[in-house]
């Protein structure tokens, strides 16, 4: 098979044709700053207002409640930095989990150089946050919650309705990153009680460098970005109107087919699971086994180097990840993997596999087979590996 098969999913997706459409003509015909006053301004800020309405409806938010941003790191850090200037006179206590993506660890790190205390939970061996830990967690000081909606790398997807309604029943904020999950799973915020919710346009076959930042009106958080009046006075800085109506279109079509392409996507992964699990001896599925995003696998084969499994599945046109797309310069095992318990060693050994509506159980059975050899050969390299056949045969 001489082609690229693309399962890199969760670092970003195609961007879908008919968005790029939607986009071309706010780069060449409708170009006009949409805070200017003049009649050529006019179908630049309709087309900004128009996304916004669309985005508000796939959340069951109000538009004046969608905030638009260069993507989900800056929305993390906005939610996370602003509410903490924000609410400092009430406390300095954040709660978020050792598994989020590091956009807000970092983020919380920061913040603790400027006084905060941060409480970061542990997870249970599917990453799940345990809730009976997060309500012994929670102090008269804390001003925020921030708990992924589904993680990055495992797919696991968190009891945000309950951490929500906890956050509630506490008078504390509770924000989202739903980067990995907007587009993906169903999401009302009203239902989940949601204050703040991160997502980012590249996931969802939108273009990259856009994104959003959902603010539950009341939440009193402040500017981020100084300089303008735009975004309601809260973000400053000339709007990306072709990024936005690349969003917005991208957003109404995963909206519109989501349903169809969960259950689609979850039959290929679920094949994926079967055949690798059961064709790849001393192999580990990593997060939860049902409560999981439908397009993610994540796998930690014993005995080998995943840097190493990447580079000869590439060599098969087959593209993956060992983990998140924004660490995978770094030599050190994933943060996700080794707070499930997984040690260094196997941890190491990590693959994840990120599906598409695109893709075909031809192509995944083409990915197993090749993946089977390489596991083979590479464990058959391993001294680790020879000393173990050695002593359980």
């Amino acid at each position: 098979m001489n082609q690229n098969i693309y399962l890199d999913n969760a670092a970003t997706t195609r961007t879908r044709q008919e968005v790029v459409d939607a986009m071309l003509p706010y780069f060449t015909e409708y170009y006009g700053n949409p805070s200017s006053v003049y009649e050529f301004a006019s179908p630049s800020k309709q087309a900004v207002a128009k996304a916004r309405e669309i985005i508000a409806g796939t959340i069951g938010a109000k538009p004046q409640e969608i905030y638009f941003t260069g993507g989900g790191s800056e929305s993390d850090n906005w939610a996370l930095k602003a509410t903490a200037d924000a609410y400092k006179a009430k406390g300095n206590h954040i709660i978020t989990s050792k598994i989020e993506h590091h956009a807000i660890l970092h983020t919380c790190q920061y913040l603790e150089h400027h006084g905060f205390e941060v409480t970061y939970l542990d997870v249970d061996e599917y990453g799940m946050v345990k809730l009976e830990e997060l309500r012994a967690a929670i102090r008269p000081t804390t001003i925020l919650i921030s708990i992924m909606f589904a993680n990055n790398e495992i797919g696991t997807i968190q009891p945000v309705k309950e951490i929500g309604q906890i956050a509630k029943e506490h008078g504390i904020l509770f924000h989202a990153d739903a980067v990995q999950a907007y587009g993906h799973l169903p999401i009302q915020v009203d239902e989940l009680n949601i204050d703040m919710m991160s997502a980012s346009g590249h996931k969802i076959n939108g273009p990259k460098g856009i994104g959003f930042l959902y603010i539950r009106t009341g939440v009193k958080i402040r500017s981020f970005i100084h300089g303008g009046a735009q975004e309601r006075k809260r973000r400053a800085g000339t709007e990306n109107v072709p990024g936005i109506v690349g969003l917005g279109r991208a957003a109404e079509l995963a909206a519109a087919t989501l349903k169809q392409r969960a259950a689609y996507e979850s039959g290929l992964r679920d094949y994926l699971i079967g055949r690798v699990m059961e064709e790849i001896p001393y192999t580990r599925l990593n997060g939860h086994p049902a409560n999981r995003l439908p397009n993610n696998a994540n796998f930690a084969f014993r005995f080998i180097e995943g840097e190493s499994l990447l580079i000869m599945l590439d060599g098969k046109g087959i593209c993956g990840s060992s983990g998140s797309a924004c660490t995978s310069g770094s030599l050190d095992p994933s943060h996700v993997l080794l707070a499930i318990g997984l040690p260094h060693e196997i941890a190491h050994g990590s693959l994840r596999l990120t599906l598409s509506e695109e893709n075909t159980k031809e192509e995944l059975d083409y990915v197993v087979e090749s993946m089977k050899a390489i596991v083979e050969r590479l464990r058959n390299m391993s001294p680790l590996y020879e000393d173990f056949m050695k002593h359980n045969r």
